[in-house]
């Protein structure tokens, strides 16, 4: 069951810290001084496919990259970010338009350092085990519906949702299809940690401090 040679990779970097002074999740700096986004990109690549980023604001503040930026292209009426369903969606729209090669689409948070580096293996597998249309996955007993695996000719469908129904929930966007689930184990560290708070940041940063 080995993945499709093009596999497209989006890393959705919209959310704010609030809790942690409004910065940029992903340009967080760790325990050695690298942001999260520096330590995802090393343990997922070199990646089959094109690589995007799903950000709003200023592009620039991710130039040392050299990843495309996208921003959403549904907002609410008062031009507030409409969630990450729109992240994701403007991440399948972007790859629709430019990469027509490519079919499947891996999307992950903008805040886990310590991402598995086989997730698209893992998520293709469990994928074609049960003949899934999407496959998230899992770690300690949740199920992470933001770092999945989709096909982009899903994007028209969640546009109109979004748009004509005003979805917001991706839960409820997921549970109009049929998802796999892959589980990865939580020793010694759940790759899916996610900097919601500063006691999350303070971990990571203790596990990539240097020796």
């Amino acid at each position: 069951m080995t993945p499709p040679q093009r596999v497209a990779l989006a890393i959705l970097a919209g959310g704010s810290a609030r809790r942690m002074g409004g910065a940029d999740k992903p340009l967080l700096p760790l325990g050695d001084e690298r942001p999260v986004l520096a330590h995802m990109l090393d343990r997922l690549t070199p990646w089959p496919g094109p690589l995007v980023l799903s950000a709003n604001g200023d592009p620039a503040r991710f130039a040392a990259y050299d990843v495309p930026v996208v921003a959403d292209s549904v907002t609410e009426a008062d031009g507030a970010s409409a969630g990450p369903l729109a992240g994701l969606l403007a991440a399948l729209e972007w790859m629709a338009a430019r990469h027509a090669d490519v079919e499947w689409l891996v999307s992950v948070p903008g805040d886990l350092p310590f991402v598995p580096a086989d997730l698209l293996a893992r998520l293709w597998n469990a994928r074609e085990r049960e003949d899934a249309e999407i496959a998230a996955a899992a770690s300690g007993g949740r199920t992470h519906h933001l770092a999945a695996l989709w096909p982009v000719r899903l994007a028209p469908a969640l546009r109109r949702a979004m748009l004509d129904e005003g979805l917001r929930a991706v839960r409820a966007w997921t549970g109009r299809h049929h998802v796999a689930v892959a589980d990865w184990p939580t020793d010694p560290i759940d790759p899916f940690l996610n900097l919601n708070g500063p006691d999350d940041l303070a971990v990571a940063r203790a596990l990539t401090a240097p020796a």
